[in-house]
């Protein structure tokens, strides 16, 4: 009697199995990603058709990628020159944020040099898409709307056409009709992806995919789908705020660091020539807890304003919030300012803000934090020509930062008259003057001494 094959039913989100199908998996709590898996079957006693032998790399010619610019300078800084050819890009982003605009104008700017375009919309009608670009004034020769559903049909009728770039929006609103289940559900979404991914590097078309994002901040979708793809975007921006960040999560062609800083208005979204102006106004306040740092952001300085605010409760659990740092930093740094500076934050409530919506990741604005929340809770204004530039550790001491002359540079330019920089920092031929310090105390002596 022949042995009954058991199917195997996997997660494609955090790879649990289950020998019975469900609609939700009891690991991450995803709902339709359990998948049916086919066994793959095994040559006869073992044998493989045919052997390819290994390439030593050393033999290997590595060739430059010609790069297609976008005809936006911030993207192409992000993409680390442009568009790769057979590269496909993922960019994700929230509903409203300026996904499309975006593309539209990059499909409009490329057309304008000579490059033919086809913008597929699955979400879109042409009607309304045109509309868009009359608006923005994008009504330019050489990009075509394909506004359909089938998207194998589309992809054929690019190949066939000969097209330089394809935009696909979104990957969540089409479906293959070779895999089961609902558009936007994880196998179709993969199995649209595989069809893009397939087709630009078969015929070399850069090709883009728009990606809806989750509640939770996350492109929609297995996380298969980053993997697939060569570069992962992602534009974001607060509702009540005109400025968009543009950032890369993923890049095999260039830097994740870059970040990309674009201006909606009703003409569509242009580029800020200013960066460190939009973060930092140069208002002189004399307000406590205001220190400014120069952080860095791929290949350019920001100056970043931090904010701080202590104020006494009478509960035994003091809050503590942050916007733009992580509080977990932030309570850090009160607890190193307590243990080697002496100065108490128990009684307080603290808030700590940095101005404009910038994130910081930089380990670089440490001091700044910290000097912005010892004058906040000493209630004592910094000096506002002051910057502050290095990395604290929990012995209290200061480490210097990476390009520590770019920063300076950078804060000579906003006209700021002394930096104050970590002792160990190389000698450099500084534009303005620096003061080094070689621990968190002498920050209070220096300038927290009523």
């Amino acid at each position: 009697m022949a042995k009954k094959e058991i199917s195997v039913y996997k997660c494609s989100e955090c790879g649990y199995q289950s020998v019975t199908m469900m609609g939700k998996c009891p690991k991450c709590g995803s709902w339709g990603t359990l998948e049916a898996e086919t066994p793959i079957a095994a040559a006869k006693n073992g044998l493989v058709a045919s052997v390819r032998a290994a390439v030593p790399i050393s033999g290997l010619e590595a060739e430059e990628q010609e790069r297609i610019p976008s005809g936006i300078e911030e993207l192409d800084r992000v993409l680390g020159g442009g568009w790769v050819g057979g590269g496909v890009t993922l960019l994700g982003g929230e509903p409203g944020v300026g996904k499309s605009t975006l593309l539209l104008q990059v499909c409009a700017e490329m057309a304008k040099v000579g490059n033919s375009v086809l913008y597929i919309s699955g979400e879109e009608s042409s009607g309304q898409l045109a509309l868009r670009g009359r608006r923005l004034g994008l009504m330019t020769r050489g990009l075509d709307l394909l506004c359909e559903s089938d998207l194998p049909s589309s992809l054929a009728a690019a190949e066939r056409h000969g097209y330089k770039f394809i935009v696909i929006d979104s990957v969540q609103a089409f479906r293959a009709d070779e895999e089961s289940g609902w558009a936007g559900s994880p196998a179709q979404v993969k199995a649209v992806a595989s069809m893009a991914v397939e087709t630009a590097k078969r015929c070399g078309i850069p090709t883009v995919l728009v990606g809806h994002i989750t509640k939770q901040g996350q492109i929609a979708g297995p996380k298969l789908l980053e993997h697939m793809v060569d570069v992962v975007l992602l534009f974001s921006g607060e509702h009540n705020s005109p400025n968009r960040l543009l950032r890369a999560e993923k890049n095999r062609y260039g830097s994740t660091e870059e970040l990309g800083i674009f201006e909606m208005s009703e003409k569509g979204l242009s580029a800020v020539c200013d960066p460190s102006r939009l973060y930092w106004n140069g208002a002189e306040l004399g307000s406590s807890g205001v220190a400014i740092s120069m952080a860095l952001e791929g290949s350019r300085a920001l100056a970043a304003e931090i904010q701080a605010l202590g104020c006494p409760t009478p509960f035994p659990y003091p809050k503590r919030t942050a916007r733009g740092i992580e509080v977990s930093r932030l309570q850090l740094l009160l607890a190193v300012l307590e243990r080697r500076c002496g100065i108490s934050s128990r009684s307080s409530d603290v808030y700590l803000n940095v101005a404009g919506g910038l994130s910081l990741k930089d380990p670089a604005a440490d001091l700044a934090v910290c000097a912005a929340l010892a004058s906040a809770l000493a209630d004592i204004p910094l000096p506002s020509d002051t910057c502050f530039i290095g990395e604290v550790g929990l012995a209290g001491e200061i480490r210097p930062a990476g390009r520590t002359l770019m920063r300076v540079r950078e804060a000579a330019r906003l006209g700021f008259k002394r930096a104050v920089i970590s002792r160990r920092t190389p000698k450099e031929q500084y534009p303005i003057e620096t003061l080094k310090i070689s621990s968190l105390r002498e920050i209070i002596d220096l300038f927290l001494k009523s």
